[in-house]
């Protein structure tokens, strides 16, 4: 079967056409999931969550971005003859007073009512992507970090699926807007935003154990282009990325780097889309401090990190099956 997957962020909107595999074991003891074979990945930033954490609104021409992205891909699954489609959206989406406006702009476009799911779903179609691609263990948790625009997913799991999650609002695009605003931030801004980010930790530990984890899956776009800059790569090379485990060390370096960088330095940067290079500071800070805090819960248990290609878009893709571990 084919399917489509939509998943509408605070910075982005991202199409996912996919055939689906029975990944099956047919022993009566254990199954998988099925399979995705990629027809068609896109990703556009339109920054649907511009001014959301200020104002409470979706701007007009934010929306406007986005429902001219919406306009392409409802084209191209009709080319591509997608039979089941999935629109999720998640932070910015939630936040928003007038996110009516948005719902029916999508519905006339797409002619599929839009989910504005909450955080836990966010979080759990997150584990079920990196799962679906990535071995996992039973009684051998791991802990996915969704790094997004507008919040971050915290979501602990093994083989049989999701142990405790939480979603929390911090994310590139608010920390900038919220505190980085000079070009680079300043030591004083970065002081802010960390705190923040502390808060932010402090929230998902009251409902995730993150001390159980025995390793970190780091997804989506702040992630992955942090993980490229990590391996100077000269240009983005999603294969040389996905699965990649990198010491933490090398890791917080990178950020760092990234971090202290003004936005045309990382607009430079071969792996770069332009989209992302004004607020991938902030994302910078949030994955550091969140691998500096798993290293000292774990007590250093956790000292590399993984990285994945494969996270929520491919979880609402799976999910149009109703068959996914979420």
């Amino acid at each position: 079967m084919r399917v489509a997957g939509i998943d509408c962020g605070t910075n982005s909107i991202r199409l996912l056409i996919a055939d689906t595999q029975d990944g099956a074991v047919h022993d009566g003891a254990s199954s998988r999931p099925p399979r995705l074979t990629d027809v068609h990945r896109e990703m556009r930033v339109v920054r649907l969550g511009q001014g959301v954490d200020a104002t409470g609104l979706l701007a007009p021409e934010a929306l406007e971005r986005t429902f001219a992205a919406v306009d392409d891909y409802a084209a191209t699954i009709q080319s591509l003859g997608a039979e089941r489609v999935r629109f999720v959206a998640t932070s910015a989406t939630r936040d928003a007073r007038n996110r009516e406006d948005f719902v029916e702009g999508i519905r006339s476009r797409l002619g599929v009512e839009p989910e504005v799911v909450p955080g836990s779903e966010e979080a759990a179609l997150s584990f079920a992507g990196a799962a679906s691609v990535l071995p996992l263990r039973e009684g051998a948790p791991v802990v996915v970090v969704d790094l997004g625009g507008g919040s971050t997913e915290f979501v602990l799991g093994d083989a049989g699926g999701v142990i405790a999650a939480r979603s929390i609002d911090i994310g590139s695009v608010r920390l900038t807007e919220r505190h980085l605003r000079t070009d680079p931030p300043t030591e004083a801004e970065i002081a802010a935003a960390q705190d923040d980010v502390d808060r932010g930790i402090d929230e998902a530990l009251a409902e995730v154990p993150l001390a159980e984890a025995t390793a970190v899956i780091g997804v989506a776009g702040s992630i992955t282009t942090l993980t490229a800059h990590a391996l100077a790569l000269p240009s983005y090379q999603p294969d040389r990325i996905h699965g990649s485990e990198l010491a933490l060390p090398q890791i917080e370096a990178a950020c760092s780097s990234i971090l202290g960088m003004s936005r045309a330095e990382r607009t430079a940067l071969p792996y770069m889309h332009p989209g992302r290079a004004d607020v991938i500071g902030a994302g910078a800070l949030v994955w550091r401090r969140v691998l500096e805090r798993l290293a000292e819960l774990t007590r250093g248990r956790i000292a590399t990190a993984i990285t994945s290609e494969h996270d929520i878009l491919d979880g609402i893709a799976l999910s149009t099956l109703g068959d996914t571990a979420i």
